[in-house]
């Protein structure tokens, strides 16, 4: 007897030869040379005629061949696949994860289901901004943000000073440069705020989901692994189509 997952493995080989075969058979019936024949002989009209030999034809193609091998194949992909899909509706499995169901009896289909949406997931937290490492953060419960503590920075203003390089006399006037000194005039007292995650925060969540897929795979495999029976539709259906 059978087991789902070899049913699976074998779909889509069968799949694509009854593809195969089908798009041959189409093009075959669309030959209409292949399918006409002939047979003819000459007489001359009299016995001193030209003789000439018979001419024929043979049909190469029996439209009722080819439903009878499209039947064939077609019935076992009809088969393959009725195999797969009543398997389905029977095949189970526990998610687990580290030693404790989390979810019970899951359907092979929703398992399937259930993997792709975790990939996306884990896509997703990947992505996830994280706070600054350059930076130490505190939990501020007034705002439900991440905050750094208080720096304070010097605020100033350029003022103009003047340097004498010559004193002034009767006959010239002083010589003045003028120059700019930065002078404090104030304080900055600076606070950052993040909505951003801690590291440790992401990689937690990202264990988890990889906890998860992990258990999601097992439980599929667990669910392929069932016995099934050969289900036999193809026949009862092209029995019917090209009886």
């Amino acid at each position: 007897m059978a087991k789902l997952n070899q049913i699976i493995a074998v779909e889509k080989g069968v799949k694509a030869k009854s593809h195969q075969d089908l798009t041959a058979a189409h093009h075959g019936v669309q030959k209409p040379a292949l399918l006409a024949g002939i047979s003819r002989t000459y007489q001359p009209k009299d016995e001193e005629g030209e003789q000439l030999p018979p001419e024929s034809t043979r049909v190469q193609v029996q439209a009722e061949d080819v439903l009878r091998e499209t039947a064939r194949t077609l019935t076992r992909l009809f088969d393959v696949t009725a195999t797969k899909d009543w398997a389905n509706c029977t095949a189970r499995a526990d998610v687990t994860v580290e030693g404790r169901p989390l979810l019970t009896q899951v359907p092979v289909s929703y398992l399937l289901f259930l993997e792709k949406q975790l990939a996306d997931v884990h896509t997703f937290i990947r992505k996830l901004p994280v706070l600054d490492a350059s930076e130490s953060w505190t939990q501020d419960p007034s705002t439900d943000a991440w905050k750094t503590e208080p720096v304070r920075t010097v605020r100033t203003k350029k003022v103009p000073r003047n340097h004498v390089k010559a004193e002034a006399t009767d006959k010239h006037p002083a010589q003045v440069d003028v120059y700019y000194e930065d002078v404090p005039v104030g304080y900055w007292t600076t606070v950052k705020f993040s909505g951003a995650l801690p590291a440790r925060r992401v990689n937690e969540l990202l264990d988890r989901v990889e906890k998860l897929q992990q258990a999601v795979k097992f439980a599929r495999e667990e669910a392929n692994g069932i016995e099934v029976t050969d289900e036999r539709v193809g026949e009862a259906v092209f029995g019917y189509l090209f009886g």
